[in-house]
């Protein structure tokens, strides 16, 4: 069966970096946006104008809402073109973090999200979805293969490789998930804070019963969107007499001035995977990624 890998121009490097860890060929899909705001998207095809019957498309759901129109046109195509299978590689998943209805009406994203990307795809592999209140991530998606990696470990070995005896933090509960994966990997001691949310950018952290004092304290998440928790939380470490603060993602979303709020507040480094292209990025995802794909393709 041929295989495809697809991408976008935003996020080639990326793309092509997978392509060759499975020695796949890869294509640009080519995207255009006229004045009303609808996309003109055009597949690459070869001569004769037959699709590869097994496409891989690359990805990364940040700034969603028009990505997911151009997933749902893209994929529609391409099985009429003569794609039998087709892949999502999509190393940060949008819409999980809204599980449940908090108030009467709300939409639970993650149900609705989750399953337009069942109907269009045979299979999606993410890294670090937010998945807070279910165990798996078919749950969200319902498909035999929704294959959730993590990049815990590989932060976890870049934190190794600039720290001797650093401390892991957990910014709230919902990280303790990655931070006792990347302190297993490598003996690391940790902690997680206590959070209380009172908007989009007003937290209220509580640090844990752990000394700080004279630490390399490394704050590790899954996810940076406003920066305000991370902010937060290297003031209060600082204060409580870390040595250094440093931050490790593996979604470096920052958006607006997180990231000079997240320096403001003391934070020395700060890295991320490249699931997101950002200039933070230290790790490329590529290898893991390929290993969780070659299988699938194999099949």
């Amino acid at each position: 069966m041929s295989t495809l890998l697809l991408h976008f121009e935003d996020e080639r490097a990326s793309a092509e970096r997978l392509a060759v860890a499975c020695a796949l060929n890869s294509a640009c899909i080519e995207r255009h946006r006229f004045p009303d705001d609808e996309l003109r998207l055009r597949l690459p095809l070869p001569e004769g104008g037959q699709m590869a019957e097994r496409l891989v498309i690359y990805r990364s759901l940040a700034r969603p809402n028009d990505k997911l129109v151009e997933l749902m046109l893209t994929v529609r195509q391409a099985r009429e073109l003569g794609a039998q299978q087709v892949w999502l590689v999509a190393p940060y998943l949008a819409y999980m973090r809204q599980d449940i209805a908090f108030h009467p009406g709300e939409v639970v994203s993650q149900r609705v999200v989750g399953r337009f990307l069942a109907d269009l795809f045979d299979g999606v592999i993410t890294v670090d979805p937010h998945l807070h209140r279910i165990n798996s991530l078919d749950e969200a998606i319902p498909l035999p293969h929704a294959i959730s990696l993590s990049g815990a470990p590989m932060l976890a070995q870049l934190i190794a490789r600039h720290h001797q005896r650093p401390l892991l933090i957990g910014p709230d509960a919902e990280s303790a998930q990655w931070i006792e994966v990347a302190a297993r990997a490598q003996g690391f001691d940790h902690g997680v804070c206590t959070k209380v949310r009172h908007g989009d950018k007003h937290v209220q952290i509580q640090l844990p019963a752990v000394s700080v004092a004279g630490r390399a304290v490394v704050i590790l998440d899954d996810v940076a969107s406003s920066g305000r928790t991370l902010a937060e939380a290297a003031r209060l470490l600082l204060a409580a007499g870390a040595e250094s603060v440093d931050v490790a993602v593996t979604h470096a979303l920052f958006a607006g001035d997180a990231l000079d709020v997240i320096r403001a507040a003391g934070v020395r480094q700060v890295w991320s995977t490249d699931c997101i292209t950002h200039d933070s990025n230290a790790i490329e995802m590529a290898p893991l990624l390929a290993e969780a794909l070659r299988p699938l393709l194999q099949a």
